[in-house]
């Protein structure tokens, strides 16, 4: 189907027809019917398309006019009739709906019938799809009309544009349609390792690998009571299940906390009893390197981090920077 709004320039035979819509019975009358064609082919060389010194286009809109008074109707009610009859059900296939259409008028009107015009007929079905698909789209509350355009494999900028949306709501609507299809395709992959079982079975399967009551009972075709009896009988095993989530994901968050206090122990280095001399010395003549630069406290922890200085001698360094002349005799032996 048509799933951009691009503008494509309208074929001729189709604005031929257009123009006989306003035509009174007058103006095709013998004695008035050449100056009327005379009158539309000027109007269309207007328009850009070549028909006055054109010897075939002349040729079309003449053919048009004489079926135009043989019929006793413009051509483009019948069409326009027929178009607006149209349902989402007519279009759903836009090629089906537009073999119909020209069957239904090419009675009346035998050049329909042609390939070129049925292919430019498939192309005004396929935008009057689109239409329909818009308009139902604005009346479905929420994000499902987004939704259902999504599913039509609309272009996005047609589907921003129509529903007035921004470019980020798209992809967040986008990103959680994808992700119900990767959950759907799931399912029906866990479906297949059941093929043949019991609805039970399948219940108990699906249920088992975390898939959502509403899901089981569309995909595996059962009803809530189905799924209520086998959850019920699933009770004790889904409650051992769950403690043993529970004290797996205790046990993790455990081993996260200690991993956390290593880290923090590493990076704070060792206390002061247990820097060797020769290391000690190092730090404080760095750190009274750093205290010539600066005595702002955050300036100096972040200095002393960057030097990789125990967090031990940094909080004497902020709070009793004297002492650190004691600490220094204390190494020097």
């Amino acid at each position: 189907m048509t799933t951009s709004d691009a503008t494509e320039k309208r074929p001729l035979w189709l604005l031929i027809e257009e123009n006989f819509l306003e035509l009174a019975s007058q103006d095709l009358s013998e004695e008035n019917r050449e100056g009327t064609i005379q009158r539309i082919a000027g109007e269309l060389d207007n328009m850009g398309y070549n028909v006055s010194l054109h010897g075939g286009n002349m040729l079309q809109l003449r053919q048009a006019i004489d079926e135009r008074c043989k019929v006793g109707r413009p051509f483009m009610k019948d069409f326009n009739d027929a178009i607006a009859a149209l349902t989402l059900e007519d279009v759903a296939d836009p090629i089906m709906a537009t073999a119909k259409l020209v069957r239904d008028l090419g009675e009346a009107w035998p050049k329909l019938r042609g390939s070129e015009r049925k292919a430019d007929v498939l192309r005004v079905v396929e935008k009057t799809k689109l239409d329909l698909l818009i308009t139902k789209a604005k009346g479905l509350p929420g994000d499902e009309g987004i939704r259902s355009l999504i599913e039509e494999e609309v272009a996005s900028e047609v589907i921003t544009k129509a529903l007035g949306i921004t470019g980020e709501k798209l992809g967040q609507v986008n990103t959680e349609v994808e992700k119900e299809r990767a959950e759907r395709a799931r399912v029906e992959t866990l479906l297949e390792a059941v093929e043949g079982k019991s609805n039970e079975e399948k219940v108990k399967h699906l249920f088992a690998s975390n898939v959502s009551d509403e899901l089981i009972i569309e995909m595996a075709d059962v009803d809530q009571g189905t799924v209520d009896e086998v959850k019920q009988a699933m009770e004790p095993e889904l409650k051992e299940k769950r403690r043993a989530e529970e004290e797996a994901a205790t046990r993790k968050k455990e081993a996260e906390e200690e991993a956390a206090a290593r880290k923090k122990e590493e990076a704070a280095g060792p206390p002061l009893g247990k820097i060797p001399p020769d290391q000690m010395l190092e730090h404080i003549e760095a750190i009274r390197e750093i205290l010539e630069f600066t005595d702002k406290e955050k300036e100096i922890r972040i200095m002393c981090e960057q030097s990789a200085i125990p967090t031990s001698l940094v909080d004497i360094a902020v709070s009793e920077p004297e002492k650190l002349d004691e600490l220094e005799k204390e190494a020097e032996g």
